[in-house]
């Protein structure tokens, strides 16, 4: 599968707070596959220190952010990870394709094709080995075919540089993982059943935490099972719905974000008590599968090498018992586990639901991982793993950890997993100085 550079075209410098940017736009290939292959886009943003624009010395640094089907970082602020990376790198913002301004996919862009076979077919290219070859691309284009750089890996974005490493590790000097070391020999239906475990115990915290919340959640689910509520855009708020809002209780803040949105759930209104206006809009803004669908749709192919994941994590949600939404009985709220159902329940997702499924059932997606080559590697690798992530599970993390060589494995419960955002950092310093010592 040949590799090469691409036609690119970048604006200028603007700086802005210590930082100086340029945006770069790359023409790739959609199926690498074959040489007649349409192109599409890829956006990525360079920054660098405002000082230092033009050292041409620094080496490069690649982000690849989680997700699936999420951009990358828009600069702020200087401060943070970033911050410290451009103590020492330039830094190359990557907006995975289909995401940001990378050909972004879009329920309004979906609708070019005419039927969900097309609509399939089209995103089956939008995996970790697609974005891979498409960094490979601009490496070759803006370094040059011989010089590699270091990738940094958020969440999936790890999950790529496991990828890359299997496929292209002439391209990495190093690799820098924060809470997206996966699982390379499992099935997705092993991980599911892992992090649901997970999310019962990270429920059994937050009601221990807010134990008046328990109450209030039974009262919004026999409301929502007793009549039909629509959000502001359309969709409908189910009691499903309002059981995956349980997604954010895997990050720092995230059992405050919940309980302050029970909290404030009922208003009185001409007919007696119903669900306030702000709650509903709160509840819609907490999910971003409307306007960020490859999440829903591709989120289990991540996993799926020469097998249909065939909806994995609604299979194996019948083992746990648990989750089953009762009257009167405690609700447990599910985490990162996608369904069919969210197909029905997301307004602008409701086009998609016959190309899900198509999604659903490939049973031939290539391969993404490389276990003889992980087994050999020579890159060196520094990673933090969080021990009560209920997204990539420690017990998954540490069997990969331990299958690679030169790899080095953090592993903390003082950060969740968005720790990056939280505490990036100290997180990247303490993983760069670990990067360059002498033996990992």
């Amino acid at each position: 599968m040949k590799i090469s550079a691409v036609p690119h075209r970048c604006s200028g410098f603007r700086h802005f707070k210590k930082m100086a940017m340029r945006d770069h736009y790359f023409q790739v290939p959609l199926d690498y596959a074959h040489e007649q292959s349409p192109e599409i886009e890829v956006f990525a943003r360079e920054v660098v220190d405002g000082k230092r624009c033009s050292d041409e010395t620094l080496p490069w640094m690649v982000f690849f952010q989680g997700g699936p089907g999420f951009p990358a970082n828009r600069p702020m602020d200087y401060g943070g990870w970033i911050a410290e990376v451009l103590k020492t790198h330039r830094l190359l913002l990557l907006d995975q394709r289909g995401t940001g301004l990378s050909s972004r996919i879009l329920p309004q862009s979906l609708a070019q094709w005419k039927t969900p076979e097309q609509q399939a077919d089209y995103l089956s290219h939008f995996r970790a080995d697609s974005i891979v070859r498409d960094a490979e691309s601009i490496r070759y284009t803006l370094l040059g075919r011989e010089k590699p750089w270091t990738g940094i890996g958020q969440s999936f974005g790890g999950f790529c540089l496991l990828t890359y490493l299997s496929f292209h590790p002439e391209g990495l000097s190093g690799v820098l993982i924060t809470g997206g070391v996966a699982g390379i020999k499992q099935r997705a239906e092993e991980n599911y059943r892992l992090t649901y475990q997970k999310v019962l115990e990270k429920n059994e915290a937050f009601y221990r935490h807010y134990p008046e919340d328990e109450e209030r959640v039974k009262d919004i689910v026999a409301y929502l099972g007793a009549r039909e509520v629509t959000l502001p855009s359309g969709g409908r708020l189910s009691p499903r719905r309002f059981q995956a809002l349980g997604l954010c209780l895997g990050g720092d803040g995230g059992f405050e974000q919940l309980h302050y949105l029970i909290e404030k759930a009922w208003i009185e209104g001409k007919d007696g008590m119903e669900l306030a206006y702000d709650f509903l809009v709160e509840v819609e803004q907490m999910h971003a599968f409307d306007t960020n669908p490859v999440f829903c749709i591709l989120h289990e192919s991540i996993y799926a090498e020469g097998y249909a994941s065939s909806w994995a994590a609604e299979r194996v949600r019948q083992e746990f018992p648990d989750f089953s939404i009762r009257p009167g009985a405690r609700l447990n709220f599910t985490g990162e586990m996608i369904g069919p159902w969210m197909l029905e329940d997301f307004v602008y997702l409701r086009p998609l639901k016959d190309c899900a499924e198509i999604l659903a059932q490939k049973d031939d997606w290539g391969r993404l991982y490389d276990l003889d080559q992980l087994a050999k590697n020579q890159v060196p690798i520094a990673a933090i793993s969080y021990y009560e992530d209920m997204y990539v599970p420690i017990e998954l993390s540490r069997e990969t950890a331990l299958h690679i060589p030169h790899f080095y494995q953090w592993v903390s419960n003082e950060w969740e997993h968005n720790g990056l955002g939280k505490d990036g950092a100290k997180i990247v310093s303490t993983l760069m100085d670990r990067l360059m010592a002498p033996r990992l």
